[in-house]
């Protein structure tokens, strides 16, 4: 038996709750997830520039 397959399984944090948090706070929580963002942008643009590198290669 593996033990692994024990822990429990990881889960997403929940949304805060907004009415709870302060300007600074709000304000805070758009620039983390401003900066999310631009780390998924990042990601798509690095793995386009990989498949059109690899369509390039095929193709000649």
């Amino acid at each position: 038996m593996d033990t692994d397959d024990l822990d429990p399984v990881a889960r997403p944090a929940g949304k805060p709750d907004m009415d709870l948090m302060s300007i600074g706070e709000l304000n805070d929580y758009i620039a983390g997830l401003q900066a999310e963002i631009d780390r998924a942008r990042a990601a798509i643009a690095a793995k386009q520039d990989f498949k059109s590198g690899a369509e390039a290669f095929f193709k000649s």
